[in-house]
C-alpha cells in the first residue's frame, strides 16, 4: 500500500461528475456510517440501533473508570470532574431529535463528494445527563468570554489538517437550560458510537454541534475558527466565507406506504384505505403545518399533526388516503412557528448542508 498523498487530502472537497456513481471512499464512508430505516418513524423514540449515526474519524477507547471532563480557559476557576462527579450533580432527561447537517448531501446536483446520504440521516433518543449552564456558572466566567470551545477525542486529518474534533458555541448558547452534558441514552450508557462516556447535547442545532466523547471544554474570547467551525459553513464556492450551520431547518419524513421491491425499494401498495404516517420537526420552532401530495406536489392536502411528546423532538403525522390503482409520488412538507417551510427545489449549496428538500417517494398502487 502506497502512502496517503497529503497535497490531495489537503484539496477542497470535490463535486461528482455529471452521472459519476458513488465512489469507494462515499461506500467506505456509508459502511461505517448509518442512516435511520424510514419504518422507524413509527417510534416516538428511535431504538438506539436504529438512530443515524456519523463519525468522522475512528470511535476512540475512553475509559469510564479513568476519564477527566477538564473545563479551563476564560474561567476563574478551573474545573476538573470524573464521571462519578458528573453523575452526582443534577439529572435531567430531555427527548432531542438529532439530524445531520448533510442529510439529504446525496440527491443534489453536482453531488458533493462526502458521507452519501438521502433523508435517513435523523433519530431521536431519550437523553440523560447534567446540565451544561450550572458547571460554567459553578466555574465562574470572564467578562471577555465570547465562545465556548468542546474538545472530543476523536482524532484525525480533514483536507490536510490533522485534529481532535472541535464545535464551539456562543455564551448565550451554552448557557441554555436544556444544553447537556449527557452519559446515558435510553435509561442505559451511552454506546462506544454515540460518544461514550460522556458527550454534548445541543437540541435544536444540527447533530455536529453535540459533540461526542467530550474531553475538554474551554472558554476563549473571540469566535472560534477550528476547522470544524470553518466547514459546516453554507457557501456556493470553496473560498466564499458562507453562512455558519446552526438550527435545524423544518422537514417532514413519511413512512413508506406498503412494502419494497429488494433492489430499488420502490413502493407497492394494496389498493383502499390506508394511514400515511410520519414524523415532523424544526430546529426554529414548533411545527404547525404538514400537507401531504400524491402528485409529485402539484396539490396539497392538510395532515393531523399531533403534539410533540417533547418541544426538542418530532411530533407525529397521520393522512388518511382513499388509494386507487396508479402510480404516485407521495409527498410531504412541514412548516413551523418560525414562518419556515420546506422547498420543493432545493437550493444548492458546496457542502450540501441544510437540504430540507420535501421527500417523495414513488407508489405503485395495484388490486
Amino acid at each position: 500500500m502506497t502512502a496517503p498523498d497529503l497535497a490531495a487530502i489537503s484539496t477542497p472537497s470535490r463535486l461528482a461528475e455529471p452521472c459519476e456513481g458513488i465512489s469507494l471512499e462515499e461506500v467506505q464512508l456509508a459502511a461505517r456510517n448509518h442512516g435511520m430505516p424510514l419504518e422507524a418513524l413509527r417510534y416516538d423514540v428511535t431504538p438506539p440501533g436504529m438512530h443515524y449515526l456519523l463519525t468522522h474519524y475512528d470511535i476512540p477507547f475512553v475509559d469510564p473508570s479513568t476519564y477527566r471532563l477538564t473545563l479551563g480557559g476564560l474561567v476563574s476557576r478551573e474545573l476538573s470532574l470524573d464521571l462519578d462527579a458528573i453523575r452526582s450533580r443534577p439529572q435531567v432527561s430531555h427527548l432531542v431529535t438529532l439530524e445531520c447537517a448533510g442529510n439529504g448531501r446525496a440527491r443534489l446536483e453536482p453531488r458533493p463528494v462526502s458521507q452519501p446520504w438521502l433523508v435517513e440521516a435523523v433519530g431521536t433518543s431519550r437523553w440523560t445527563g447534567t446540565p451544561l449552564a450550572p458547571l460554567l456558572r459553578e466555574a465562574e466566567l470572564e467578562s471577555s468570554a465570547v465562545d465556548v470551545v468542546f474538545t472530543g477525542a476523536d482524532h484525525g486529518i480533514e483536507r490536510g489538517v490533522e485534529q481532535d474534533y472541535q464545535r464551539s458555541l456562543p455564551v448565550a448558547e451554552a448557557m441554555r437550560d436544556d444544553v447537556l452534558l449527557v452519559y446515558e441514552m435510553h435509561g442505559a450508557p451511552l454506546p462506544p458510537q454515540h460518544g461514550s462516556p460522556l458527550r454534548l447535547i445541543v437540541p435544536g442545532w444540527y447533530g455536529m454541534a453535540s459533540v461526542k466523547w467530550l474531553t475538554r471544554i474551554e472558554v476563549v474570547d473571540a469566535p472560534f475558527e477550528g476547522y470544524q467551525m470553518r466547514a459546516y459553513r453554507v457557501r456556493q464556492r470553496y473560498e466564499d466565507d458562507g453562512v455558519p450551520l446552526t438550527r435545524i431547518e423544518p422537514r417532514a419524513l413519511l413512512v413508506p406506504p406498503g412494502f419494497p421491491d429488494y433492489m430499488s425499494r420502490t413502493r407497492v401498495l394494496r389498493a383502499g384505505r390506508t394511514t400515511v404516517e410520519g414524523r415532523a420537526w424544526s430546529g426554529w420552532a414548533a411545527v404547525n403545518a404538514v400537507e401531504v401530495s400524491t402528485d409529485g406536489g402539484r396539490t396539497w392536502e392538510s395532515a393531523d399533526l399531533e403534539p410533540a411528546p417533547d418541544p426538542r423532538a418530532w411530533a407525529r403525522w397521520t393522512w388518511t388516503w382513499d388509494a386507487t390503482t396508479g402510480s404516485y409520488d407521495v409527498c410531504v412538507r412541514a412548516g413551523d412557528e418560525s414562518g419556515r417551510s420546506q422547498p420543493v427545489d432545493q437550493p444548492w449549496n458546496r457542502g450540501g448542508y441544510a437540504n430540507n428538500l420535501v421527500q417523495c417517494v414513488p407508489v405503485a398502487v395495484t388490486d
